[in-house]
């Protein structure tokens, strides 16, 4: 651990010295950006209905047209959010780290709009969709009216490619997740509850391995007693910071 007092001050010379960064984000990050929060209470026309109940295959299956619609509700909510200093503070930390790898638990694409680049989605991307038959990736065709329309490839109905409650993660991207967590010196856990599994699993992977480990959230966690480092306030105040602060001169220049 760097001697430095100033909690910040250790965090910014962690990060400096880091050649193997996992970032791991959650809905707090994007909840700085204005994007509800998947649990936060419904508004308008949606204002009854219980978010999980909505996202599960069984209310796809009962109702495809009712869940596109709320997906497509919220793909409009999304579509009015920007990537905040959090965000674009990421993506700034990736070019200064060879080796890096960003873990988001969003769907919601901002990272990739703050210039983020090597991101594993764990739980999919609301602006993607897929065949609810095959599973295989599909773009609807523009002149398909229907709702949900249809797979172009077997006229399936097509749906948000997001992972559902019920749902298991994607294998892949678990594995690389996982792997990256065992591989990197330095795992930033970020604006999340560190509550739901496997994702929560994941920082305590990067401590057994050896890696350092920095929490930034506004609250207390499960996870913060176990961290080197606990910052506590929001991403997109603190890690604005981090990027800013002064390097040591034998590392400023180290990549």
């Amino acid at each position: 651990m760097p001697e430095e007092s100033n909690p910040l001050q250790q965090a910014a010379a962690l990060i400096c010295a880091a050649t193997r960064i996992t970032v791991l984000t959650g809905a707090g990050i994007s909840a700085e950006s204005g994007v509800p929060t998947f649990r936060d209470a419904q508004t308008g026309l949606w204002a009854t209905y219980d978010p999980l109940q909505l996202a599960t295959p069984e209310a796809f299956a009962a109702d495809p047209e009712r869940v596109w619609q709320w997906y497509a509700w919220r793909r409009e909510l999304i579509a009015a959010a920007q990537p905040n200093p959090g965000h674009t503070a990421l993506a700034a930390m990736e070019q200064h780290c060879s080796n890096f790898h960003l873990i988001t638990q969003n769907v919601d694409g901002l990272h990739q709009g703050a210039g983020s680049h090597n991101i594993i989605e764990l739980h999919g991307n609301i602006h993607r969709t897929r065949c609810a038959d095959k599973a295989h990736p599909a773009v609807p065709n523009p002149d398909d009216t229907r709702i949900p329309p249809r797979c172009p490839q077997c006229d399936a109905p097509l749906r948000p490619d997001v992972v559902w409650f019920g749902e298991h993660l994607p294998a892949a991207a678990l594995e690389r997740a996982f792997d990256a967590a065992k591989r990197c010196d330095l795992f930033l856990c970020i604006g999340t509850s560190s509550l739901v599994y496997p994702a929560a699993g994941l920082p305590y992977a990067a401590l057994e391995a050896g890696a350092m480990l920095i929490e930034i959230n506004p609250s207390e966690t499960p996870l913060s007693h176990n961290a080197h480092l606990h910052l506590r306030g929001p991403a997109g105040e603190i890690l604005p910071r981090l990027i800013a602060a002064p390097r040591p001169t034998s590392e400023a220049s180290r990549n």
